[in-house]
């Protein structure tokens, strides 16, 4: 991270976030101190991976020796591997637990009721879960920081007994966020952005709510803005 860059001349290998990937591609156009570049989480196609996506394939033009790996879940290996000169494809098969899907349409709810968000319906699917189960933690996915303070504050009203509500999103402080990491002996709501998709893994977590909707920065080429 920015803040804290513990790396040397004797470091052999770097974890950084992709904006500070950004940062030393403005100082070194070459990255000239690195001869593996792995990605991960390609799959997210945030504005800074789609650039550095694009800005990694034109580079290994001036540097054939620079190796280059992608990594995703999701993402269209065949498409990938062709815009990288035909690149090799490395499938590794994860571990697979059987899943139950309840799928309720909003449209569905909303003859029922005109007056009825996301919000609604995700609070009612936690009601839902907790009424039917007795052990299992429940995350709940919410596009926007404002949505999260509303469905917090909503099931804070619907009095879930022995049950801890608590927000993630990227604004909360270290120690806020570490919260949903230190189980308490009490089961826990965990609302979060799609922060929580891909790039965390929350223990405890047996129930999972999404509204299907997340917030992305997207960059508009024609009238250049974000």
């Amino acid at each position: 991270m920015r803040f804290t860059d513990q790396s040397s001349d004797d470091t052999l290998v770097k974890l950084m976030t992709d904006g500070v990937l950004l940062a030393e591609i403005n100082r070194d156009r070459d990255l000239r101190r690195y001869d593996t570049i792995i990605i991960d989480e390609a799959h997210e196609r945030s504005l800074n991976i789609d650039y550095l996506l694009g800005y990694l394939r034109l580079l290994r033009r001036r540097r054939p020796d620079l190796k280059l790996i992608i990594t995703s879940a999701t993402i269209d290996t065949e498409v990938f591997s062709e815009a990288f000169d035909n690149a090799p494809i490395i499938q590794v098969s994860g571990r697979m637990y059987p899943v139950e899907v309840r799928y309720w349409p909003l449209d569905e709810l909303l003859e029922e009721s005109g007056d009825y968000t996301y919000i609604d319906a995700a609070v009612n699917a936690v009601e839902k879960v907790v009424d039917e189960s007795r052990d299992g933690d429940v995350l709940v996915f919410m596009p926007t920081e404002k949505d999260i303070h509303e469905c917090r504050d909503l099931l804070a009203g619907r009095h879930l007994k022995h049950a801890e509500i608590l927000p993630l999103f990227g604004r909360l402080t270290a120690a806020e966020q570490q919260r949903v990491f230190a189980p308490q002996g009490r089961r826990r709501i965990v609302i979060a952005t799609n922060i929580a998709e891909t790039s965390l893994t929350i223990p405890g977590i047996r129930y999972v709510v999404d509204t299907g909707l997340a917030r992305l920065s997207r960059y508009n080429p024609r009238n250049q803005t974000q």
